[in-house]
């Protein structure tokens, strides 16, 4: 079949990636995608600007989809799904993986999610939610610190402050609700409650539709854990980025901790999809804590976290549009999710100013000897393709993820670190120290 993949980020790199070494699959039509798509096996980039075939008024998505004869859609990220687009691919029935509108507000909105959590006994932190600015400061002052403070809508991971002070929290709060910099998502704020412990993210798999849970199909299936490393410098210092790189599995996280996450995490968030109603077919992210009080849910995104993609989907010793093709046809339960033994490591390269300004269109040069020497994986984040064809230019902040199997963490790590060593362009950085000891955010203030 042919599918069509929508995003453009090192996520949907690994997607496109491993959707091309099913036999299921003939061709993969990335909208719009990126350097590194363009060079992947059975994939084709497509710009809807360059389609004289839309029509006006025409979803430009559903009309390639169309166009290209696909049999299926994989959505990306989260804007398009919080904006409907799964809704539309099935009007104009072509089956998406990825929740439709209603279920995708779970990342959409902070309050709807706290709202969803606290209804069905998701373990998770205690939260108020404001509109009102004064009102939030006085929950603030009376509260004390450290606290969370979140705007409520889609802030492309700009939205979260950390506050360890009081004095922090009041700013947070004054800087998301007035200053624009996150646009209409901060006119509503959820501050909640400080966890303290080590976080770890759980990537799953969900199939859940009113039809399915009458006929005891709707299920959740998560997959091996991984750690994303939010802050810029090693050692875990510095501001907050979009993640500087992911390990999977992780041995600090035990099959009994995994069976209390099941129990007060994963199996509250199904049993809530289902009494909402959802038709939520595709991915899941948990966004989790492991305090001393066993796991909390910090967060939930409607669809694979990035760079944990990059770690996670190599390790799949499965056929990845099977899978796809389970969760749409209510045969999840029964798919067997099968794991490499070994670990994937995955730091990423950014550009040089990074999470604040940076520059772009710099040239990228690989040394293909050494990468080839390494075995590692090269995913492509914020990249095009160069002038000449082969060569590519920096277009984004997050720029490429190094991605290697060993079957320790050591040699897993060595290799990923051979390869990123093959990468050059100017302003490049990257940390030393994914999945080391220490390396990811503890929690601690």
């Amino acid at each position: 079949m042919n599918i069509i993949v929508v995003g453009s980020g090192g996520r949907e790199h690994t997607i496109c990636w491993k959707l091309a070494q099913s036999s299921l699959v003939d061709k993969i039509i990335v909208v719009p995608g990126n350097g590194g798509t363009a060079l992947e096996t059975k994939c084709v980039n497509v710009n809807p600007k360059e389609c004289d075939y839309i029509a006006e008024g025409e979803n430009p998505y559903v009309a390639i989809a169309k166009h290209e004869a696909c049999r299926m859609a994989v959505i990306g990220p989260e804007d398009p799904l919080a904006e409907g687009l799964a809704d539309e691919f099935w009007k104009a029935d072509i089956p998406c993986v990825g929740p439709k509108k209603a279920g995708a507000q779970l990342e959409a909105s902070k309050d709807l999610s706290k709202n969803f959590m606290k209804k069905y006994g998701v373990a998770c932190a205690a939260s108020e939610t404001f509109v009102n600015k004064d009102a939030a400061c006085e929950y603030i002052k009376s509260h004390g610190a450290p606290v969370v403070v979140k705007a409520d809508g889609l802030a492309a991971g700009k939205g979260v402050v950390v506050a360890a002070t009081v004095d922090e929290a009041l700013a947070a709060v004054e800087d998301l609700m007035n200053s624009g910099r996150v646009g209409d998502a901060g006119k509503k704020l959820v501050i909640e409650d400080y966890l303290e412990g080590v976080e770890i993210s759980v990537l799953a798999a969900v199939s859940v539709t009113p039809e399915f849970a009458v006929s005891g199909n709707a299920t959740i299936k998560a997959f091996q854990p991984a750690r994303d490393h939010k802050r810029l410098n090693d050692g875990a210092k510095g501001p907050n980025t979009g993640g500087m790189g992911a390990v999977s599995p992780l041995d600090d996280v035990t099959p009994a901790i995994m069976a209390q996450f099941s129990k007060d995490i994963l199996e509250p968030t199904l049993n809530g999809l289902i009494k909402e109603k959802y038709d939520y077919r595709g991915f899941i992210f948990f966004g989790v804590m492991l305090t001393k009080n066993g796991p909390k849910l910090l967060e939930y995104n409607v669809r694979l976290g990035d760079p944990e993609t990059q770690a996670v989907l190599p390790l799949m010793d499965f056929d990845l549009a099977a899978l796809c093709t389970s969760i749409l046809n209510g045969s999840l339960k029964n798919f067997e999710l099968k794991w490499k033994k070994g670990y994937q490591v995955a730091p990423v390269v950014v550009s040089g100013g990074y999470p604040g300004s940076y520059k772009k269109g710099c040239e990228i040069t690989f040394n293909h000897q050494i990468l080839d020497a390494s075995g590692a994986k090269i995913f492509v984040a914020g990249a095009v393709s160069g002038r000449r064809g082969g060569d590519m230019l920096t277009s984004g902040g997050r720029v490429l993820a190094s991605s290697a199997f060993g079957s320790t963490f050591k040699e897993a790590w060595a290799k990923a670190y051979q390869g990123l060593s093959a990468v050059k362009f100017e302003g490049s950085f990257y940390r030393k120290d994914i999945g080391m000891p220490g390396a990811a955010e503890s929690g601690k203030l």
